[in-house]
């Protein structure tokens, strides 16, 4: 690829497609490509490199995985028709979402206990994603204090390797029934610089993961994770009151931590827009979004009352098994909603096609999981930019040679962009591996 080309003079992201040329330079320099981002050998590298609990937790689905495997199975019905002798010499990946320019419409979405896939958790890949310049989302069950994980996205957006940085940032909750720790945790994300809120819905508690579940793989009841929780000083207060020391007794702490996060108990509709109220006066007004969202019922009570935005997903089929997939739930809520609510999507993207078809059936941002998660595991920090620019160079060279030349034209042509199959899924005799 040429690197003196017209796009690179035009265009105000990063030429993510000169990664290619770079990749493919390296051996002239005595270098190697640093790993193999198919996603299926990104997978056997993370397991090669965890140890059984890290693995399982990462790779474990509900149940049977069947909703996993639909998630797949829904992508593989749409197929891209390519444009040809379009411009795109003038393509840009840039996009905006809730008033923030980012360099494309992926986010880093909400991933619990980093820690089991990298000693330093959360904080090399907030760095990777300010680097990168794209919107990075915060688990509740994150095991690093909301405090630090901020600050790495601010140092790695300073310290972006093309100039392009930014640190956008969201926080995922899990809402506890202790409405003070709500406050509290919503507070330090405010005061963290988090610019927006987004509340997850489908995880009271953890669906049935089998090999979780066979292996008593839950790192808080082993004294790993919870450093979120512990950070804070409402739940400090509490473990005080119930007679915890979280340094002689970890494994209670933790525990203690996680039943106020996953605690079994489900909210209503009214809850869910007092968490709304609180967010927006301690934050002053900023985006305030549903995560969960797969019924049109739903989707059209989340405009009733009044919250910023969905997103869409299944939690990457780990919560319900045998559940709808969620670029199928995309389509309908789309249908239903899509001029009054700002959608977002998410659960089983694995590549460049994959966000170019969840864009083209009306999504307006697309948040990414496991490849970040294997990436991390891989490598860490470098691991997480390796994998994650891939996919953005992946969409730069998808645009280029399906004549695409912006964001907004995906979305603009919308289904026109693609030619769609029945939702005729067959059950497969094994569990799909992407």
């Amino acid at each position: 690829m040429d690197p003196n080309n017209a796009n690179s003079k035009i265009r105000k992201t990063p030429q993510y497609a000169m990664y290619q040329r770079k990749n493919f330079w390296k051996i002239n320099d005595g270098e190697t490509p640093l790993f193999n981002t198919d996603p299926g050998k990104l997978e056997e590298q993370a397991k090669a490199k965890l140890t059984q609990n890290g693995w399982y937790y990462a790779s474990s689905n509900a149940g049977q995985s069947h909703t996993h495997t639909a998630n797949r199975q829904a992508f593989y019905r749409h197929r891209i028709i390519p444009r040809m002798l379009v411009d795109t010499n003038k393509r840009d990946t840039k996009t905006s979402i809730f008033g923030h320019e980012v360099n494309a419409p992926i986010g880093f979405a909400p991933v619990g206990i980093n820690k089991i896939y990298h000693p330093s958790g959360e904080r090399p890949v907030a760095s990777a994603a300010g680097g990168l310049g794209l919107p990075y989302a915060l688990s509740t069950a994150g095991s690093q204090p909301i405090e630090d994980v901020g600050k790495a996205n601010d140092e790695g957006a300073a310290k972006s390797k093309d100039g392009s940085g930014s640190a956008v940032r969201f926080f995922q909750l899990y809402m506890p029934h202790d409405d003070e720790l709500t406050r509290s945790l919503l507070q330090r994300a405010v005061d963290s610089g988090f610019t927006a809120c987004i509340l997850t819905l489908d995880t009271w508690q953890l669906g049935w993961r089998h090999d979780d579940v066979a292996t008593s793989n839950y790192a808080f009841y082993h004294g790993i994770g919870a450093d979120l929780g512990l950070s804070d000083p409402v739940f400090q207060q509490r473990l005080k009151e119930a007679n915890i020391d979280p340094k002689t007794q970890p494994n209670e702490a933790g525990a203690m931590w996680i039943d106020n996060v996953w605690h079994g108990r489900a909210h209503t509709w009214e809850k869910a827009q007092w968490a709304m109220k609180l967010w927006k006066e301690l934050s002053g007004g900023k985006p305030f979004c549903l995560k969960g969202i797969q019924s049109v019922d739903d989707a059209k009570k989340s405009v009733e009352y009044g919250f910023d935005g969905i997103v869409v997903s299944n939690h990457a089929g780990r919560q319900v098994d045998g559940a709808v997939a969620s670029l199928d739930a995309l389509e309908r809520i789309v249908d239903a909603v899509g001029d009054r609510t700002y959608i977002m999507y998410d659960s089983g993207v694995r590549s460049a096609s994959d966000v170019f078809k969840a864009l083209a059936l009306g999504a307006q941002f697309v948040w990414v999981g496991r490849l970040w998660i294997w990436g991390l595991s891989i490598m860490g920090e470098t691991g997480v930019d390796h994998v994650i620019r891939s996919l953005l160079a992946d969409l730069d060279i998808l645009m280029n040679v399906g004549g695409y030349t912006s964001i907004e034209e995906i979305k603009k042509a919308g289904r026109s962009a693609l030619e769609s199959g029945e939702k005729n899924y067959s059950l497969l005799p094994f569990t799909s591996k992407l």
